[in-house]
Protein backbone atom coordinates (compact mmCIF):
# COMPACT_ATOMS: atom_id res chain seq x y z
CA UNK A 1 0.00 0.00 0.00
CA UNK A 2 2.60 2.90 0.86
CA UNK A 3 4.31 1.52 -2.42
CA UNK A 4 0.69 2.69 -4.23
CA UNK A 5 1.23 6.05 -2.45
CA UNK A 6 4.26 7.22 -3.53
CA UNK A 7 3.58 5.38 -7.21
CA UNK A 8 0.39 8.05 -7.11
CA UNK A 9 2.42 10.52 -5.52
CA UNK A 10 5.34 10.60 -8.32
CA UNK A 11 3.11 10.58 -11.40
CA UNK A 12 1.24 13.90 -9.66
CA UNK A 13 4.73 15.14 -9.11
CA UNK A 14 5.73 14.14 -13.37
CA UNK A 15 2.22 15.79 -14.52
CA UNK A 16 3.21 18.75 -12.58
CA UNK A 17 6.62 19.30 -14.03
CA UNK A 18 5.58 18.75 -17.58
CA UNK A 19 2.94 21.22 -16.88
CA UNK A 20 5.54 23.61 -15.65
CA UNK A 21 8.01 23.07 -18.46
CA UNK A 22 5.09 23.75 -21.14
CA UNK A 23 4.22 26.92 -18.93
CA UNK A 24 8.08 28.20 -19.40
CA UNK A 25 8.48 26.77 -22.91
CA UNK A 26 5.51 29.18 -23.69
CA UNK A 27 6.25 31.81 -22.05
CA UNK A 28 10.03 31.99 -23.57
CA UNK A 29 8.09 31.68 -27.66
CA UNK A 30 6.30 34.72 -25.95
CA UNK A 31 9.43 36.43 -24.78
CA UNK A 32 11.00 36.20 -27.86
CA UNK A 33 8.30 37.25 -29.89
CA UNK A 34 8.15 40.63 -27.69
CA UNK A 35 11.74 41.18 -28.27
CA UNK A 36 11.51 40.56 -32.15
CA UNK A 37 8.80 43.01 -32.24
CA UNK A 38 10.89 45.89 -30.27
CA UNK A 39 13.99 45.22 -32.74
CA UNK A 40 11.36 46.04 -35.61
CA UNK A 41 9.89 49.10 -34.19
CA UNK A 42 13.40 50.53 -33.74
CA UNK A 43 14.70 49.34 -36.81
CA UNK A 44 11.59 51.11 -38.32
CA UNK A 45 12.35 54.51 -36.46
CA UNK A 46 15.79 54.54 -37.20
CA UNK A 47 15.14 53.82 -41.46
CA UNK A 48 12.61 56.62 -40.83
CA UNK A 49 14.78 59.04 -39.20
CA UNK A 50 17.42 58.35 -41.67
CA UNK A 51 15.50 59.02 -44.58
CA UNK A 52 14.30 62.33 -43.08
CA UNK A 53 17.46 63.88 -42.28
CA UNK A 54 18.48 62.68 -45.82
CA UNK A 55 15.72 64.65 -47.09
CA UNK A 56 16.49 67.76 -45.06
CA UNK A 57 19.93 67.71 -45.81
CA UNK A 58 19.63 67.40 -49.52
CA UNK A 59 17.30 70.04 -49.60
CA UNK A 60 18.84 72.80 -47.32
CA UNK A 61 22.10 72.14 -49.74
CA UNK A 62 19.79 72.76 -52.60
CA UNK A 63 18.72 76.46 -51.02
CA UNK A 64 22.24 77.29 -50.12
CA UNK A 65 23.22 76.67 -53.10
CA UNK A 66 20.60 79.14 -54.21
CA UNK A 67 21.44 81.69 -51.93
CA UNK A 68 24.80 81.87 -52.19
CA UNK A 69 24.25 82.93 -55.99
CA UNK A 70 21.50 85.35 -55.50
CA UNK A 71 23.93 86.86 -52.91
CA UNK A 72 26.93 86.63 -55.63
CA UNK A 73 24.56 88.00 -58.08
CA UNK A 74 23.48 91.16 -56.16
CA UNK A 75 27.29 92.02 -54.86
CA UNK A 76 28.06 91.84 -58.80
CA UNK A 77 25.15 93.92 -60.88
CA UNK A 78 26.38 93.27 -64.48
CA UNK A 79 26.52 89.34 -64.09
CA UNK A 80 23.46 88.97 -65.57
CA UNK A 81 24.36 91.06 -68.51
CA UNK A 82 27.37 89.12 -68.34
CA UNK A 83 25.27 86.04 -68.58
CA UNK A 84 22.77 87.36 -71.38
CA UNK A 85 26.04 87.92 -73.85
CA UNK A 86 27.68 84.83 -72.91
CA UNK A 87 27.34 81.53 -74.20
CA UNK A 88 25.67 78.69 -71.95
CA UNK A 89 28.33 76.61 -72.04
CA UNK A 90 31.20 79.07 -69.98
CA UNK A 91 27.98 79.02 -67.14
CA UNK A 92 29.46 77.79 -63.94
CA UNK A 93 27.53 74.94 -62.06
CA UNK A 94 26.01 77.12 -59.68
CA UNK A 95 25.43 80.00 -62.19
CA UNK A 96 23.91 77.46 -64.22
CA UNK A 97 21.38 76.28 -61.61
CA UNK A 98 20.51 79.45 -60.97
CA UNK A 99 19.99 80.89 -64.83
CA UNK A 100 17.37 77.10 -65.09
CA UNK A 101 14.86 79.91 -63.76
CA UNK A 102 15.44 82.26 -66.79
CA UNK A 103 15.65 79.75 -69.46
CA UNK A 104 13.50 77.02 -71.03
CA UNK A 105 11.68 74.05 -69.22
CA UNK A 106 13.64 71.00 -68.82
CA UNK A 107 14.16 68.06 -71.13
CA UNK A 108 13.85 65.54 -69.18
CA UNK A 109 15.91 62.45 -70.27
CA UNK A 110 14.33 59.06 -71.18
CA UNK A 111 13.74 56.34 -68.49
CA UNK A 112 16.45 53.33 -68.75
CA UNK A 113 14.85 50.37 -71.06
CA UNK A 114 13.54 47.44 -68.53
CA UNK A 115 15.76 43.95 -68.61
CA UNK A 116 12.58 42.12 -69.00
CA UNK A 117 8.90 42.37 -71.01
CA UNK A 118 6.77 45.15 -69.19
CA UNK A 119 3.52 44.83 -68.94
CA UNK A 120 2.32 47.87 -71.22
CA UNK A 121 4.04 49.42 -74.50
CA UNK A 122 3.53 52.59 -76.11
CA UNK A 123 2.92 53.24 -79.80
CA UNK A 124 5.42 56.41 -81.58
CA UNK A 125 2.31 58.57 -81.23
CA UNK A 126 2.60 57.85 -77.35
CA UNK A 127 -1.02 56.46 -77.00
CA UNK A 128 -0.93 53.16 -74.94
CA UNK A 129 -1.48 50.23 -77.13
CA UNK A 130 -3.58 46.85 -75.33
CA UNK A 131 -1.77 45.71 -72.30
CA UNK A 132 -0.18 41.84 -72.51
CA UNK A 133 -2.43 39.55 -70.12
CA UNK A 134 -1.38 39.38 -67.02
CA UNK A 135 0.41 35.67 -66.03
CA UNK A 136 -1.44 33.23 -63.76
CA UNK A 137 -1.24 33.79 -60.28
CA UNK A 138 1.54 32.10 -58.46
CA UNK A 139 1.15 29.78 -55.80
CA UNK A 140 0.18 30.95 -51.98
CA UNK A 141 3.34 31.75 -50.39
CA UNK A 142 4.79 28.32 -48.42
CA UNK A 143 6.64 28.33 -45.57
CA UNK A 144 8.54 25.10 -47.08
CA UNK A 145 12.17 25.58 -48.99
CA UNK A 146 12.48 22.11 -50.04
CA UNK A 147 11.91 23.31 -53.85
CA UNK A 148 14.63 25.82 -53.62
CA UNK A 149 17.47 23.34 -52.26
CA UNK A 150 18.05 20.24 -49.91
CA UNK A 151 17.31 21.18 -46.31
CA UNK A 152 15.62 18.62 -44.13
CA UNK A 153 14.83 18.76 -40.83
CA UNK A 154 16.90 16.91 -37.94
CA UNK A 155 15.17 15.98 -35.02
CA UNK A 156 18.28 15.31 -33.18
CA UNK A 157 18.83 18.69 -32.92
CA UNK A 158 15.74 19.51 -31.42
CA UNK A 159 16.26 16.41 -28.70
CA UNK A 160 19.73 17.75 -27.90
CA UNK A 161 18.80 21.01 -27.55
CA UNK A 162 15.96 20.10 -24.77
CA UNK A 163 18.41 17.52 -23.07
CA UNK A 164 21.21 20.35 -22.49
CA UNK A 165 18.23 22.82 -21.44
CA UNK A 166 16.89 21.20 -18.66
CA UNK A 167 20.25 20.83 -16.89
CA UNK A 168 20.96 24.37 -17.27
CA UNK A 169 19.99 27.10 -15.19
CA UNK A 170 18.37 28.79 -18.57
CA UNK A 171 20.14 31.89 -18.47
CA UNK A 172 18.42 34.46 -20.92
CA UNK A 173 20.91 35.78 -23.54
CA UNK A 174 21.24 39.13 -23.60
CA UNK A 175 20.94 41.13 -26.76
CA UNK A 176 22.73 44.98 -27.42
CA UNK A 177 20.86 46.04 -30.20
CA UNK A 178 23.09 48.98 -31.60
CA UNK A 179 21.75 52.33 -30.53
CA UNK A 180 20.62 55.22 -33.02
CA UNK A 181 22.66 58.14 -32.34
CA UNK A 182 20.13 60.80 -32.32
CA UNK A 183 20.70 63.67 -34.35
CA UNK A 184 19.49 67.35 -32.95
CA UNK A 185 19.38 70.34 -35.47
CA UNK A 186 20.06 73.99 -33.39
CA UNK A 187 17.15 75.86 -35.17
CA UNK A 188 14.25 74.59 -37.53
CA UNK A 189 15.34 74.69 -41.22
CA UNK A 190 12.56 74.06 -42.71
CA UNK A 191 11.05 76.92 -41.19
CA UNK A 192 13.68 79.21 -41.91
CA UNK A 193 14.04 78.60 -45.59
CA UNK A 194 9.92 79.00 -46.36
CA UNK A 195 10.14 82.37 -44.82
CA UNK A 196 12.67 83.71 -47.47
CA UNK A 197 11.27 84.98 -50.66
CA UNK A 198 13.78 84.09 -52.77
CA UNK A 199 12.65 80.07 -51.78
CA UNK A 200 9.11 80.98 -52.76
CA UNK A 201 9.73 82.43 -56.20
CA UNK A 202 11.80 79.51 -57.04
CA UNK A 203 9.08 77.61 -56.17
CA UNK A 204 6.69 79.05 -58.40
CA UNK A 205 8.97 79.38 -61.24
CA UNK A 206 9.43 75.56 -61.28
CA UNK A 207 5.65 75.30 -61.25
CA UNK A 208 4.78 77.69 -64.16
CA UNK A 209 7.61 76.44 -66.20
CA UNK A 210 8.71 73.00 -65.77
CA UNK A 211 4.73 71.82 -66.17
CA UNK A 212 5.72 69.68 -68.79
CA UNK A 213 8.58 68.20 -68.20
CA UNK A 214 6.53 67.37 -64.71
CA UNK A 215 3.93 65.97 -66.96
CA UNK A 216 6.37 63.53 -68.57
CA UNK A 217 7.41 62.12 -65.21
CA UNK A 218 3.39 61.69 -64.22
CA UNK A 219 3.09 59.60 -67.16
CA UNK A 220 6.67 57.42 -66.91
CA UNK A 221 5.50 56.67 -63.48
CA UNK A 222 1.87 55.83 -64.05
CA UNK A 223 2.63 53.68 -67.01
CA UNK A 224 5.93 51.25 -65.52
CA UNK A 225 5.36 47.70 -65.00
CA UNK A 226 8.10 46.06 -64.45
CA UNK A 227 8.64 42.34 -63.74
CA UNK A 228 11.92 42.66 -62.29
CA UNK A 229 13.37 44.23 -59.33
CA UNK A 230 16.70 45.22 -60.94
CA UNK A 231 15.13 47.23 -63.44
CA UNK A 232 12.51 48.81 -60.25
CA UNK A 233 15.86 50.03 -58.54
CA UNK A 234 17.38 51.39 -62.28
CA UNK A 235 14.01 53.25 -62.18
CA UNK A 236 13.55 55.11 -59.05
CA UNK A 237 17.16 56.01 -59.52
CA UNK A 238 16.46 57.66 -62.52
CA UNK A 239 13.21 59.27 -61.28
CA UNK A 240 15.16 60.46 -57.99
CA UNK A 241 18.05 62.03 -60.33
CA UNK A 242 15.07 63.79 -62.46
CA UNK A 243 13.78 65.43 -59.72
CA UNK A 244 16.54 66.50 -58.29
CA UNK A 245 16.72 69.62 -60.66
CA UNK A 246 13.63 70.63 -58.87
CA UNK A 247 14.21 73.25 -56.44
CA UNK A 248 12.29 71.22 -53.59
CA UNK A 249 10.32 68.02 -54.74
CA UNK A 250 7.31 68.41 -51.93
CA UNK A 251 6.78 71.69 -52.83
CA UNK A 252 6.52 71.47 -55.93
CA UNK A 253 5.09 68.13 -57.19
CA UNK A 254 2.07 69.21 -54.84
CA UNK A 255 0.83 72.00 -57.45
CA UNK A 256 -0.02 68.55 -60.08
CA UNK A 257 -1.28 65.54 -59.78
CA UNK A 258 1.17 63.29 -58.80
CA UNK A 259 1.04 59.71 -58.28
CA UNK A 260 2.82 60.09 -55.30
CA UNK A 261 1.35 56.07 -53.96
CA UNK A 262 3.11 53.99 -56.72
CA UNK A 263 6.27 56.34 -56.95
CA UNK A 264 6.38 55.66 -52.81
CA UNK A 265 5.50 52.29 -52.85
CA UNK A 266 8.30 52.12 -55.88
CA UNK A 267 11.47 53.66 -53.67
CA UNK A 268 10.17 51.84 -50.57
CA UNK A 269 10.40 48.17 -52.68
CA UNK A 270 13.82 49.52 -54.46
CA UNK A 271 15.06 49.98 -51.21
CA UNK A 272 14.10 47.14 -49.04
CA UNK A 273 14.91 44.44 -51.62
CA UNK A 274 18.57 46.43 -52.18
CA UNK A 275 19.14 46.40 -48.53
CA UNK A 276 18.00 42.70 -48.44
CA UNK A 277 20.03 41.53 -50.87
CA UNK A 278 23.40 43.27 -49.31
CA UNK A 279 22.45 41.30 -46.43
CA UNK A 280 21.87 38.05 -48.14
CA UNK A 281 25.48 38.54 -49.82
CA UNK A 282 27.46 39.40 -46.59
CA UNK A 283 26.09 36.65 -45.06
CA UNK A 284 26.24 34.11 -47.59
CA UNK A 285 29.79 35.08 -48.28
CA UNK A 286 31.25 35.09 -44.42
CA UNK A 287 34.69 33.22 -43.63
CA UNK A 288 35.10 32.84 -40.24
CA UNK A 289 38.90 34.18 -39.40
CA UNK A 290 40.81 31.66 -36.97
CA UNK A 291 42.93 34.39 -36.01
CA UNK A 292 40.41 36.44 -34.75
CA UNK A 293 39.37 35.76 -30.99
CA UNK A 294 37.30 33.23 -30.01
CA UNK A 295 34.48 35.64 -27.94
CA UNK A 296 34.34 38.35 -30.72
CA UNK A 297 33.93 35.83 -33.22
CA UNK A 298 31.06 34.03 -32.22
CA UNK A 299 29.53 37.54 -31.26
CA UNK A 300 29.76 38.66 -34.98
CA UNK A 301 28.15 35.71 -36.16
CA UNK A 302 25.25 35.85 -33.73
CA UNK A 303 24.69 39.91 -34.71
CA UNK A 304 24.54 38.58 -38.22
CA UNK A 305 21.64 36.21 -37.42
CA UNK A 306 20.08 38.77 -35.36
CA UNK A 307 19.96 41.12 -38.30
CA UNK A 308 18.88 37.94 -40.72
CA UNK A 309 16.07 37.29 -38.84
CA UNK A 310 14.75 40.45 -38.14
CA UNK A 311 14.87 41.66 -41.58
CA UNK A 312 13.38 38.52 -42.93
CA UNK A 313 10.72 38.82 -39.77
CA UNK A 314 9.98 42.88 -41.11
CA UNK A 315 8.85 41.51 -44.05
CA UNK A 316 7.14 38.11 -43.49
CA UNK A 317 4.73 40.40 -40.91
CA UNK A 318 3.90 42.89 -43.91
CA UNK A 319 4.27 40.40 -46.72
CA UNK A 320 0.53 39.74 -47.10
CA UNK A 321 -0.39 43.27 -47.18
CA UNK A 322 2.72 44.72 -48.71
CA UNK A 323 2.26 41.94 -51.84
CA UNK A 324 -1.18 43.05 -52.57
CA UNK A 325 -0.34 46.83 -52.93
CA UNK A 326 2.62 46.17 -55.46
CA UNK A 327 0.46 43.90 -57.18
CA UNK A 328 -2.15 46.53 -57.67
CA UNK A 329 0.78 49.20 -58.18
CA UNK A 330 2.60 46.50 -60.89
CA UNK A 331 5.84 46.10 -58.85
CA UNK A 332 7.33 43.10 -58.69
CA UNK A 333 6.40 41.66 -55.22
CA UNK A 334 7.61 37.54 -55.68
CA UNK A 335 10.82 38.42 -54.20
CA UNK A 336 8.97 38.47 -50.65
CA UNK A 337 8.11 34.96 -50.77
CA UNK A 338 9.39 31.51 -49.50
CA UNK A 339 10.66 31.02 -53.23
CA UNK A 340 12.54 34.10 -53.76
CA UNK A 341 14.89 36.60 -52.00
CA UNK A 342 13.62 35.28 -48.76
CA UNK A 343 14.28 31.95 -48.93
CA UNK A 344 17.93 32.56 -50.25
CA UNK A 345 18.38 34.60 -47.57
CA UNK A 346 17.06 31.79 -45.20
CA UNK A 347 19.45 29.75 -46.55
CA UNK A 348 22.50 31.67 -46.40
CA UNK A 349 22.18 31.30 -42.47
CA UNK A 350 23.52 27.54 -43.26
CA UNK A 351 26.95 29.24 -44.02
CA UNK A 352 26.78 31.05 -40.23
CA UNK A 353 25.99 27.98 -38.55
CA UNK A 354 28.17 25.69 -40.01
CA UNK A 355 31.30 28.33 -39.21
CA UNK A 356 29.67 28.95 -35.63
CA UNK A 357 29.41 24.81 -34.82
CA UNK A 358 33.26 24.89 -36.33
CA UNK A 359 34.68 27.14 -34.78
CA UNK A 360 33.74 25.99 -30.98
CA UNK A 361 34.47 21.98 -32.02
CA UNK A 362 37.91 23.94 -33.14
CA UNK A 363 38.28 25.46 -29.86
CA UNK A 364 37.40 22.36 -27.48
CA UNK A 365 39.88 20.30 -29.80
CA UNK A 366 42.86 22.71 -29.84
CA UNK A 367 42.52 23.68 -26.22
CA UNK A 368 42.47 22.30 -22.82
CA UNK A 369 38.82 23.82 -22.08
CA UNK A 370 37.53 23.42 -19.10
CA UNK A 371 33.99 24.65 -19.75
CA UNK A 372 33.26 22.57 -22.69
CA UNK A 373 29.54 21.70 -21.38
CA UNK A 374 29.00 25.58 -21.62
CA UNK A 375 30.74 25.50 -24.81
CA UNK A 376 28.38 22.86 -26.26
CA UNK A 377 25.50 24.22 -25.30
CA UNK A 378 26.25 27.59 -26.96
CA UNK A 379 26.66 25.81 -29.86
CA UNK A 380 23.90 23.58 -30.19
CA UNK A 381 21.79 26.26 -28.86
CA UNK A 382 22.81 28.64 -32.02
CA UNK A 383 21.98 25.21 -34.46
CA UNK A 384 19.00 24.98 -32.89
CA UNK A 385 18.19 28.62 -33.53
CA UNK A 386 19.24 28.51 -36.73
CA UNK A 387 17.35 24.79 -37.37
CA UNK A 388 14.24 26.32 -36.56
CA UNK A 389 14.55 29.56 -38.32
CA UNK A 390 15.55 27.93 -41.91
CA UNK A 391 13.49 24.22 -41.41
CA UNK A 392 16.07 22.21 -41.43
CA UNK A 393 19.68 21.82 -42.48
CA UNK A 394 21.69 21.03 -45.17
CA UNK A 395 24.35 18.31 -45.80
CA UNK A 396 27.67 20.28 -44.55
CA UNK A 397 25.52 22.05 -41.68
CA UNK A 398 24.98 18.34 -40.63
CA UNK A 399 28.16 17.57 -40.88
CA UNK A 400 29.58 20.79 -38.81
CA UNK A 401 27.12 19.27 -35.83
CA UNK A 402 28.55 15.59 -35.70
CA UNK A 403 32.01 17.16 -35.19
CA UNK A 404 30.09 19.44 -32.66
CA UNK A 405 28.54 16.53 -31.14
CA UNK A 406 31.87 14.56 -30.93
CA UNK A 407 34.03 17.62 -29.52
CA UNK A 408 31.72 18.25 -26.84
CA UNK A 409 29.49 15.01 -25.85
CA UNK A 410 31.76 12.74 -24.18
CA UNK A 411 32.79 10.99 -27.96
CA UNK A 412 36.00 9.58 -28.35
CA UNK A 413 37.43 12.22 -30.18
CA UNK A 414 39.49 11.17 -33.56
CA UNK A 415 43.06 12.10 -34.50
CA UNK A 416 41.93 14.06 -37.79
CA UNK A 417 39.21 16.18 -35.90
CA UNK A 418 41.49 19.37 -36.13
CA UNK A 419 42.47 18.30 -39.62
CA UNK A 420 38.48 18.26 -40.77
CA UNK A 421 37.56 21.35 -39.13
Amino acid sequence: MPREGDDSEIALLRIQLEACLARNVSLEKENQELRHEAARLKSQISSLKAHDNERKSLLWKKIQNSLEIENASLQKPTAKLAERDSPAENLSPRQAFAAKKDREERIPIPPPKPNANVASFKDENGKKSPSAPAPPPPPPPSRSLSGIRAVRRVPEVVELYRALTRKDARKENKSNPTGVPTVTFTRNMIGEIENRSSYLSAIKSDVERQGQFINFLIKEVESTAFKDMTDVEAFVKWLDEELSSLVDERAVLKHFPWPERKADAMREAAFSYRDLRNLESEVSSFQDNPKEPFIPALRQMQALQDRLEQSINNVERTRESMSKKYRDLQIPWQWMLDTGLIGQMKLSSMRLVKEYMKRIAREMCSSECSQEDNLTLQGVRFAFRVHQFAGGFDDEAIGAFELLKKAGLGYQKPQNMATDL
